[in-house]
């Protein structure tokens, strides 16, 4: 898990977000600006889109939001009784389960970023991520019997899969997935496939700082999105316009655990089941919000060296990382947003 940082959209460089569930902004070449807010998989739900009348956009945010709300019950590691923690409670029993297509679909890309990563990234980190979160909430480090206890249930290559009957084996006893990592990159995919359906197709969505753009609105180039600072000495300000593309950013400005006079990162190697012990900031512009939410957690995993090689095994990816060691600020970016 990972806090999402310094994003903000702007359009005719006015904020971009209202927080009212509904109001008409503007109205261009007969189409006109929606906007909708709501609190979703605990943090914030924002959708913009331009649609021909109310009663369509009505219609197409009715359908938006059922959908993320489907996605929840079936990603949420927090929610008892969701499908994802259902097929936890089944790992070391050695039975395939077969799982719906949209859990199946998440844990395939998951698995596969995990691979792409060499485990930087890992969906069956959740009982080192209960252990961190723990500890990180009460501000105590976790023990080393715990932590091995925990590392002994993780690892993406203990969870198979078969993609003729959608099935999923958890092989070690004591698995839990947590899929916080890439869902939301997931779910924003998914909420404009159905934007789509409806015809609409100029449109921002974001949950929580993982923000995908589709079609320019009317009469611009793209969607303005602004990556701002704040942090580990850096002031800078960078604005991007995008379109048909995700951008996230993760970084540990509020979430952190200081132990000893180490500070550690609520971002989390799976390898090593301790928190990042430097401050790392990327930003990832991707071609679809899976991918932006996911290598966030990759490229800070890495630092700034390693980002540098791993990139070439995504591509369509641009990365703009920070990374603060030693009290240097270092910064770069792969190419020009």
């Amino acid at each position: 898990m990972t806090t999402k940082l310094f994003l903000r959209f702007t359009l005719l460089h006015l904020v971009a977000i209202n927080l009212l569930p509904f109001f008409i902004y503007a109205q261009s070449g007969g189409s006109t600006r929606f906007s909708y807010h709501r609190g979703l998989m605990g943090t914030q739900f924002n959708v913009i889109f331009y649609a021909p009348d109310s009663l369509t956009a009505q219609r197409a945010y009715a359908a938006v939001s059922a959908r993320m709300d489907s996605l929840n019950q079936i990603m949420s590691d927090y929610m008892d009784g969701s499908e994802i923690n259902r097929l936890s409670a089944t790992s070391g029993s050695g039975i395939w389960v077969s799982v719906s297509t949209d859990l199946f679909y998440v844990l395939q890309k998951a698995q596969m970023i995990a691979r792409l990563s060499d485990g930087r990234f890992d969906p069956t980190l959740g009982p080192l991520s209960l252990l961190w979160r723990r500890a990180v909430r009460r501000k105590e480090f976790p023990g080393a019997k715990e932590r091995r206890r925990a590392r002994r249930s993780v690892g993406y290559r203990l969870m198979d899969l078969d993609s003729t009957t959608r099935s999923v084996r958890l092989r070690q006893s004591g698995m839990r997935l947590d899929v916080g990592g890439i869902g939301q990159g997931f779910a924003i995919d998914e909420a404009l496939q159905v934007l789509h359906h409806f015809g609409i197709y100029s449109a921002l969505i974001d949950i929580g700082g993982d923000i995908l753009v589709g079609d320019p609105p009317p009469n611009l180039a793209g969607w303005r999105v602004g990556i701002g600072s704040g942090s580990a000495g850096d002031t800078d300000t960078t604005t991007v316009v995008i379109k048909n593309a995700a951008i996230t950013t993760s970084g540990d400005t509020y979430r952190f655990l200081e132990y000893h006079g180490q500070r550690y990162s609520h971002i989390m190697d799976p390898r090593s089941g301790l928190g990042l012990r430097h401050f790392v900031r990327s930003t990832v512009l991707a071609p679809n919000g899976y991918q932006a939410d996911a290598l966030t957690k990759v490229f800070s995993v890495a630092g700034l060296h390693k980002s540098r090689r791993l990139i070439g095994r995504f591509p369509g990816t641009k990365l703009l990382i920070l990374e603060n060691k030693q009290g240097q600020l270092h910064k770069w970016q792969s190419a020009s947003f």
